[in-house]
């Protein structure tokens, strides 16, 4: 049974050296039970907590207690149970080890408290070599996101041809998002159904009403806003439109458009910057083709095909129609045009001296082609055991 300290009835000395001989044995038995540093702590809280702890209790049970006759006595038996009490508390702590390395050093100091007797702590010095051969302990290294990973490799194929990038809000006025680039009132696009409006707006000009930017176009307005050509600049970023989710589609998706601007820039500048661009990210043996498109902000505007990746352009893999392709051999991969000039007009370029031509092509159409996804929702549903594979 854990002893606890009783209340003295009579304070003779016969009493009270029976009182403390109790004491002392019941502090010897548990201090014989300390076998851990735990063991330790929880001996030490018991015996000298300031709240609870036994002295305490003696102190308050015994000494104030007391009559003013044995006031005397009993308070030299209180000194003396404290004194037991503190030296045997300290002499059963355990050993304690703290190593550290220096730097540069060749062994680790090895610091062993030990508390004997009275004479308080003792401090011993040890030294033992550190094994340099064995393997350290690293920190498990995340990877990027595969559509993070693929617009990091669009754009350093831009870099490497000289462009710059150029980022921008993904809150958008309207102007910047439609007016300026030459989208007029009544185009489909404006429409709530296509894009996301932040409500609220209805009393503000339709220029200055705020919406979630459908391409990173508007951060080329804003780039030939404040610097003149020639302008080589890639627009990396998220972009929104009210598309209900399913295999090809997402409300929130990454976009890399891109803008030169410079004197005498032609369409073959186009062709030949995009199919360079086209066979570094898929291979040397990628074809590309053009045909007619249709966009607000350029003319003449077009749609980008790469030859299929999957079956060679053939149309056909494994003895049957190629599924990527549609058995056609060409897949559709992005679109580009020659700026309108009506867009310069906004940026007070001089579109008889200058030209240029633009692009904008969907990360996650590129990163399904390069990894073999068959679903864009993978992407963002968050799946460790998905995303883990691009690592």
């Amino acid at each position: 049974m854990a002893y606890t300290v009783p209340k003295l009835a009579d304070y003779s000395a016969e009493a009270l050296d029976k009182a403390v001989a109790k004491l002392l044995s019941a502090l010897e038995t548990e201090a014989a039970a300390v076998a851990s540093e735990s063991d330790w702590n929880t001996f030490r809280d018991r015996w000298l907590a300031r709240k609870n702890g036994i002295l305490t209790l003696v102190n308050d049970l015994w000494l104030k207690a007391a009559p003013k006759d044995a006031k005397r006595e009993v308070g030299q038996r209180v000194n003396e149970v404290k004194a037991r009490v503190e030296e045997r508390v300290a002499g059963v702590k355990p050993e304690r080890v703290v190593s550290y390395t220096g730097s540069g050093a060749s062994v680790i100091p090895k610091l062993a408290v030990a508390a004997t007797g009275t004479s308080g702590p003792r401090v011993i010095i040890e030294e033992r070599p550190l094994d340099i051969t064995l393997p350290g302990i690293r920190r498990p290294m995340g990877a990027e996101h595969p559509v993070i990973k693929t617009m990091n490799e669009i754009v350093s194929v831009f870099r490497n041809l000289g462009y710059s990038v150029e980022e921008g809000p993904e809150i958008e006025t309207d102007y910047y998002n439609f007016e300026a680039l030459n989208f007029p009132p009544n185009h489909p696009a404006r429409d709530t159904q296509d894009t996301i409006f932040i409500a609220g707006q209805e009393s503000k000009p339709l220029r200055d009403r705020l919406l979630l930017r459908t391409h990173t176009s508007p951060v080329q307005i804003r780039t030939m806003e404040k610097q003149r050509p020639p302008v080589r600049v890639v627009c990396p970023g998220k972009v929104h439109r009210n598309d209900a989710p399913d295999a090809t589609h997402s409300p929130i998706f990454h976009q890399v458009e891109g803008l030169a601007v410079d004197t005498n820039i032609t369409f073959c500048d186009l062709k030949g910057t995009l199919d360079h661009a086209m066979k570094a990210l898929f291979g040397s043996s990628v074809k590309t083709r053009f045909y007619p498109s249709f966009f607000p902000f350029t003319e003449p505007s077009a749609d980008v095909q790469i030859s299929c990746i999957f079956c060679g352009g053939k149309g056909t893999r494994d003895g049957g129609p190629c599924r990527n392709c549609k058995a056609s051999g060409w897949i559709e991969l992005l679109g580009c045009g020659m700026v309108d000039p009506n867009v310069y007009r906004f940026v007070n370029y001089d579109s008889k001296k200058i030209s240029g031509f633009a692009f904008g092509m969907g990360v996650e159409r590129i990163a399904i082609l390069k990894y073999g996804v068959d679903d864009i929702q993978l992407f963002f549903q968050g799946d460790v055991r998905f995303l883990e594979q691009f690592g």
